[in-house]
């Protein structure tokens, strides 16, 4: 990079860099979230829903018989189905608080780092750079870049 880069601007980077890290981890954490609500909603019920055979097939008997014989609930098959729902209960409970936070998480996360790039582009700007290639910088070489 030609251009000097302020001590400044590169500790706005590097706090940049920091929150982009996290943000990535946030994302993590609400897929994984996703992925534990899903796998709890399959417990209860996976398979064609016989509502939509119904509307492609009618009541025909072997349509009846293909949605009977896909469609399982693990709850349902369990010795225990009051025990089996309240397990899948507590499990899509923990996994909604889960991903609530993480996005609030992540919300925050998202004005923190538009204080900072708009720190980071006045910085860039008070030393001489366009507004364009302020915006445009990246931050990886802002953190690398000599004064």
């Amino acid at each position: 990079m030609s251009r000097a880069v302020p001590e400044q601007a590169r500790r706005l980077a590097a706090e940049l860099d920091l929150r982009f890290a996290r943000d990535v981890e946030l994302a993590t954490e609400l897929n994984d979230a996703q992925r534990r609500l899903q796998r709890a909603n399959d417990r209860l019920c996976s398979g064609l829903h016989p509502d939509g055979i119904a509307v492609i097939y009618g009541e025909h008997p072997a349509a009846v018989e293909v949605v009977t014989a896909r469609n399982r609930s693990q709850v349902l098959d369990s010795p225990d189905p009051l025990r089996a729902v309240q397990r899948v209960h507590w499990t899509i409970h923990k996994a909604s608080i889960s991903y609530q936070d993480a996005a609030e998480h992540r919300r925050q996360l998202a004005a923190e780092v538009g204080e900072l790039a708009g720190e980071l582009i006045a910085t860039l700007v008070a030393a001489g750079w366009s507004e364009r290639d302020a915006r445009e910088a990246n931050i990886p070489n802002l953190i690398r870049a000599g004064g």
